[in-house]
């Protein structure tokens, strides 16, 4: 009896496990047939990161060619190459797997990534911001370098699981307006919640690497690199002296209240990231995270 319990738990376990490596992930796509802005586009790709992840900035490496790796507890990820090059790059992509990839989070071979790309953060991007996106990506000159593979131990390196991380941790930004609050603050919300992803790094994450929606940007002490992101709350900001006036420059300049400057990942956030954007964005930004829901 107990040999014929064992092979029917075993038989069921292989079928599901069959049935979970099978299972699609994702919705249609529809085909996108708008002219994209190449200037809008290159704003973008700095307020979302892309150029600060997938450039090796230590080494001098060419724009967008690849990251420098980012060290978390489940291994090391290495940000890919997202020039023109048809081998190593994104050159034989369509606008179609570009939006997917974005929005979903889902390679041209229908595999999950990992969420060390922050994709569930760009699903409120419009058609145009992806068509933006995608004309100005179009302009990168071909870089013929690869990326290394991730370096990731069993059973983090089997993707098929990362379904059941989506289905669990996956939270849409926010999209609508929030009637009775300013544009600004709406603004500022969209890129704080969405492009910029300011919560990838200022929220504590669980066991299974999922952010903990409780703390959203309370801190965070686990970073890649084993760094740390301090609480960026509306209270947690006041107390260490950020008003708006001094926040939105401090997304350009990296200045702090007290005359230091950001250090580390923070760092770089600014100078390859906010630094380029308007003075009316980084206000919405501040606006926002000065506010709060």
């Amino acid at each position: 009896m107990k040999k014929k319990l064992f092979f029917a738990t075993v038989v069921a376990g292989g079928i599901g496990l069959s049935a979970l490596v099978a299972w699609p992930i994702g919705i249609e796509t529809k085909p996108i047939d708008l002219t994209g802005d190449v200037a809008r586009g290159a704003y973008l790709a700095r307020a979302s990161g892309c150029i600060a992840c997938h450039t090796d900035w230590p080494a001098n490496g060419a724009p967008l060619a690849k990251g420098t790796a980012l060290k978390t507890g489940f291994g090391a990820f290495y940000p890919p190459n997202l020039t023109t090059d048809a081998t190593h790059g994104i050159g034989d992509w369509t606008v179609t797997q570009f939006a997917r990839a974005l929005r979903q989070g889902i390679s041209p071979d229908g595999q999950p990534y990992y969420p060390a790309f922050p994709y569930p953060f760009y699903a409120n991007f419009t058609d145009q911001d992806i068509a933006d996106l995608w004309a100005a990506f179009q302009t990168v000159p071909a870089v013929e370098t690869p990326a290394p593979s991730h370096a990731v131990t069993f059973p983090f390196d089997q993707r098929w699981g990362l379904k059941l991380w989506r289905a669990a941790y996956m939270f849409d930004p926010p999209t609508e307006p929030v009637q009775g609050k300013s544009d600004d603050w709406n603004r500022g919300r969209k890129l704080v919640e969405g492009a910029a992803h300011c919560a990838a790094c200022h929220t504590d994450r669980n066991i299974a690497g999922g952010r903990i929606v409780s703390r959203a940007l309370q801190g965070s002490d686990d970073l890649p690199g084993g760094g740390k992101a301090p609480a960026i709350t509306p209270a947690a900001l006041r107390v260490s002296g950020w008003d708006v006036d001094t926040l939105g420059y401090g997304l350009k300049s990296g200045l702090m209240p007290d005359g230091d400057f950001f250090g580390a990942s923070m760092g770089e956030v600014v100078r390859y990231g906010t630094a380029f954007l308007t003075d009316d964005d980084r206000k919405a930004m501040a606006v926002y995270l000065l506010d709060g829901e």
